[in-house]
């Protein structure tokens, strides 16, 4: 079964940094695109940054670009997220995205980790 597990949420004051990380299994990590996206309550999932194997195509956010970095590391079948200078804005539950790159079909989702920044 694909697993993806998300952790490293909390809560943390506008200004500060939180580092989310995200652990893949069963499935052959290298040909997934790896994605974060956010929901609010009462709002629409949104995509917040994107990192397809290679690196190239890298996307984020115009709301986050410049303070979140996304990035993998295959050997740890992980994708992370460093965002830092959080805003109460960026209060929501966090989703790992997998979708299959090519040929490879499959589009997964974690089941979330909450981060709210509120002073």
């Amino acid at each position: 079964q694909v697993r993806l597990v998300e952790s490293g949420g909390g809560l943390v004051q506008p200004g500060g940094s939180l580092r989310l990380s995200c652990v893949a299994s069963g499935l052959a990590f290298s040909r997934y695109a790896m994605s974060w996206y956010r929901q609010a309550p009462g709002k629409e999932r949104e995509l917040v940054a994107f990192i397809p194997n290679p690196g190239a195509g890298t996307h984020y956010a115009d709301s986050v670009k410049g303070r979140f970095t996304i990035s993998r590391d295959n050997g740890k079948n992980t994708v992370y997220m460093q965002m830092d200078s959080l805003k109460p804005e960026d209060t929501a539950v966090y989703y790992c995205n997998a979708r299959g790159l090519g040929a490879t079909t499959g589009n997964y989702w974690g089941q979330g980790t909450q981060v709210t920044v509120s002073s």
